[in-house]
């Protein structure tokens, strides 16, 4: 079962799981999952932790000890969430250590509430890098324009970034110019830039949605011709723009330190719609180099029928590019569906913040004797 999970790795692909939570990490499913079926990194968000914290026998001890204790949600969410990406942390230590550095790493996010805040997300991003203690950890950063400035001075002062919620083009070459001024300024820090890395995040799938559901309002066979195009396409170009960055003199000036290229990570891999193959955002974007992070569905769905066919992103950029230029020709706006999906995104992740506060107080409430007593 797991032979194409092996040529996909083979391929140069990291299989990272996007999912994380206590039962995973005592259960033995996280170790299968590396050993078996060749993940080699994860990542987490705000609803995954929610999920994850919603089962309470999972959590059951730790809450009591917190409820006990009279911690606030929000430290009760810190102490625990930093404790599961701890955990997973070393668990991947092997990976981390036989890669080099390369793979091996486990993601936490800082706050979305502090997306719009540089300084608030660069102290945050350094409080929990030395809450979780961990060289192979990532701290999220979303890609927000206030965010940018943040991806620089958080590497900038030795810390590993996984930049989030990337969707434009035009964003992407911000991110990477952000990770290069970073890599600059930690070698002027004294920092030993061979310990650090990071990814650059680009969303996938949810671009579908939002330009599908434009296509669908046109409703005309050319508006058709083109659903399930747009977020496969506008990947590759951002590979393409990798290409040509991490091509650059100011690239390799930085590369004779010892350091690593900032890897492109595909996420939103999942399908949202029933009618594309479940597998369609791993199997059209595999290149050596990069890194696509799934759903434990998705991971499943490949292994039993996924197809590795060689390098699906290098083939025709001018292709990718007729792609977004035959939308734009429909009325559809490229600057316009991006925007849309970044403010969303943001959105999003602030409601799931909510939702794993709302999980986390009503566990420790549960959790806690003098108001079982009440109830």
């Amino acid at each position: 079962m797991t032979d194409r999970l092996k040529d996909l790795a083979d391929a140069g692909v990291s299989i990272w799981l996007d999912d994380l939570s206590r039962q995973r990490l005592t259960s033995g499913s996280l170790e299968s999952l590396i050993h078996d079926q060749y993940v080699s990194g994860v990542t987490t968000n705000p609803t995954i932790f929610a999920k994850a914290i919603s089962d309470a026998d999972a959590y059951a001890d730790q809450v009591n000890r917190l409820a006990t204790e009279g911690v606030s949600t929000d430290q009760a969410i810190r102490v625990i969430t930093t404790d599961d990406v701890r955990s997973a942390a070393d668990l991947f230590k092997p990976v981390y250590d036989d890669t080099d550095g390369v793979d091996g790493r486990v993601s936490i996010e800082v706050e979305p509430g502090l997306a719009r805040d540089t300084d608030k997300t660069i102290a945050q991003a350094k409080e929990l890098w030395e809450t979780v203690g961990r060289e192979n950890v990532f701290v999220k950063i979303p890609a927000t324009e206030e965010g940018i400035p943040a991806i620089a001075e958080t590497l900038a002062a030795g810390i590993s970034v996984n930049v989030t919620l990337i969707f434009s083009l035009v964003r992407y070459k911000a991110v990477a110019d952000a990770f290069l001024t970073g890599l600059e300024k930690a070698l002027d820090n004294g920092h030993d830039v061979t310990k650090l890395a990071s990814v650059a995040s680009f969303f996938v799938s949810r671009v579908d949605t939002e330009v599908d559901k434009r296509l669908d309002a046109i409703g005309t066979d050319e508006a058709k011709a083109l659903k399930g195009k747009a977020g496969i396409a506008n990947a590759r170009l951002a590979f393409e723009a990798y290409e040509e960055i991490f091509g650059s003199d100011r690239w390799h000036e930085i590369e004779t330190a010892g350091a690593k290229p900032q890897r492109p990570l595909w996420a939103s891999t999942g399908v949202k719609d029933p009618a594309y193959k479940s597998t369609m955002y791993v199997e059209e974007l595999i290149t050596a180099g990069v890194v696509n992070t799934m759903p434990e569905a998705t991971m499943n769905a490949f292994a039993e029928d996924g197809e590795v066919r060689g390098d699906t992103v290098r083939a025709d950029y001018d292709a990718d590019r007729k792609v977004i230029a035959d939308l734009e020709k429909l009325g559809i706006s490229y600057d316009e569906v991006v925007q849309v999906l970044e403010d969303a995104g943001v959105s999003k992740f602030d409601a799931s913040w909510t939702e794993l506060q709302e999980a986390v107080a009503a566990a420790i409430g549960s959790g806690d004797p003098a108001q079982r007593q009440q109830m």
